[in-house]
């Protein structure tokens, strides 16, 4: 298909768009790719298959879209990238993790991690804010991310098998499910409940269908993971929409967040309750009294961060450090006993150790004035925008949901270890592609067109926009034929 022809095909959608008073989704190559990519990175279907996970599915696509992005700019705005603050914050965290492979414990560790898995993510972010041209395209990756997450619950409800434990009591629980872990995919969820809420009021039939189904699915998820951090993220989450959602009644409101409570007593496993109960007695439970439990990991986190302060253990090192530099460690080779050698279970220390207080700062900062600036945007956009156009409904609603889906990555990151993981850089891309998107409508270049950008001229560097006239004309001028 031509470039052309990806123009008015867009604009069809659009006017289609106009009439049915809900958002469509884009249809053109580069964002369908990763759109798809951001199914398969959620929902990691393709794990449950050995033969196709050996190639590394995932990684593969992610260069592949890249490598076409750059074969055809006019189909992204390469702009976002060097004028949204969370992609200058996103870079500055690259280049800062980068420096902590030179100057950590282990070079080699921490350079495998970075080819293998923290380069495809920081591309794959980067790929999304360039791709965000318009609301559209924002709309379409958000229901990407809910259709990778209704994989994922579908998978948690009827195909993953529970394990059954025994102890002071016993109870139930998913294991085994060659994905995320059961206590990962409740934070990959919470980002995925926040973005149902949203696509609930400003999409199409069919997307709310998908969006109601996810949220059912996800308290289904959360009750049969038995992660006792699931349970405390969606009851944040539950607060946060109570207080910060924007565009639905309360009465609304709590009707979801009762049909979330159905559903999640309905899927509760054997000894759920009991399980739950434990977190009312903290400091009988391991995480508190075992060497290896989060507060023990928690205090020596806090000391590779006062050992390492710049630059950090290197990126991917702090289960290395556990089992080589940690006071742990000498008392177990003195005792020549066993050791293991544990991540932190904590995202801020996870980032902090692993990357300096510079890696902490970035890190946390980028999701501090985020979650700042959505909420201020929920409260200072135009409320006529709320019964306005679908594209002014979406910007109007988005920030609350932004907000809303920071809470629940921060409520349950913080008892994992997501630091480098896509979850975190899909929130940086949406929040980047959101604020250029505001600023293009606000510009007065039209609901769906992006502002201009140059084009690359005979190489890889892209021209600036003080330097020099453009190679082709603004996109800004295709807006007539463009979504």
């Amino acid at each position: 298909m031509t470039i052309s022809a990806v123009y008015e095909a867009e604009a069809s959608a659009g006017a289609a768009e106009a009439k049915s008073g809900s958002l469509t989704l884009v249809r053109n190559g580069l964002q369908v790719a990763l759109a798809l990519l951001t199914i398969m990175t959620i929902s990691r279907v393709h794990q449950q298959f050995p033969a196709i996970a050996s190639i590394r599915p995932a990684m593969v696509l992610t260069f592949l879209v890249a490598i076409f992005a750059y074969l055809n700019p006019r189909l992204i705005v390469p702009d976002s990238l060097l004028t949204t603050w969370p992609a200058k914050v996103l870079r500055y965290l690259v280049i800062w993790t980068c420096l902590s492979v030179a100057f950590g414990i282990s070079m080699g560790n921490s350079g495998q991690y970075v080819i293998t898995t923290f380069s495809k993510n920081v591309i794959y972010a980067f790929l999304l804010v360039a791709a965000i041209r318009n609301v559209r395209d924002l709309y379409t990756f958000a229901c990407a991310y809910i259709a990778g997450s209704l994989v994922l619950t579908f998978n948690s409800l009827f195909v993953f098998k529970l394990v059954h434990y025994s102890g002071d009591f016993s109870y139930a629980r998913l294991s085994d499910m060659y994905t995320w872990d059961a206590n990962d995919v409740v934070c990959v969820l919470m980002v995925a409940l926040a973005l149902s809420l949203l696509v609930l009021q400003v999409g199409g039939k069919w997307m709310k269908v998908m969006s109601f189904l996810t949220i059912i699915g996800i308290a289904g998820t959360v009750s049969r993971s038995g992660s006792r951090g699931g349970l405390v993220g969606i009851l944040v989450v539950g607060l946060a929409v109570l207080l910060l959602a924007r565009g639905i009644s309360v009465v609304k409101r709590v009707a979801v967040l009762v049909v979330s409570a159905g559903a999640l007593f309905a899927w509760a496993p054997p000894g759920y309750w009991m399980q739950m109960e434990t977190l009312l007695k903290p400091k009988e439970d391991y995480n508190y009294t075992s060497k290896d439990g989060r507060r023990e990991l928690f205090n020596r986190g806090i000391g590779y961060i006062a050992a390492y302060p710049v630059f950090g253990l290197g990126i991917n090192n702090f289960p290395k450090a556990e089992c080589e530099i940690s006071e742990k460690a000498k008392i177990a080779r003195r005792q020549n006993t066993g050791l293991r050698c544990t991540p932190p279970h904590n995202s801020v220390i996870q980032a902090g150790s692993e990357t300096g207080i510079p890696g902490l700062l970035l890190w946390v900062g980028l999701l501090i004035f985020g979650f700042g600036q959505m909420l201020y945007l929920s409260y200072t956009l135009p409320k006529s925008w709320l019964k306005g156009t679908p594209e002014q409904r979406f910007l109007a609603l988005a920030p609350s949901y932004l907000a809303i889906a920071i809470v629940g990555f921060a409520s349950t990151a913080f008892f994992l270890n997501f630091a480098w993981l896509e979850i975190y850089y899909f929130i940086a891309a949406m929040m980047a592609g959101y604020l250029a998107c505001l600023v293009r409508f606000r510009n007065g270049s039209g609901a769906l067109s992006p502002v201009p950008h140059i084009l690359p001229t005979g190489g890889s560097e892209w021209r600036s926009r003080r330097g020099g006239s453009p190679v082709a004309a603004p996109v800004g001028r295709l807006s007539s034929r463009r979504s």
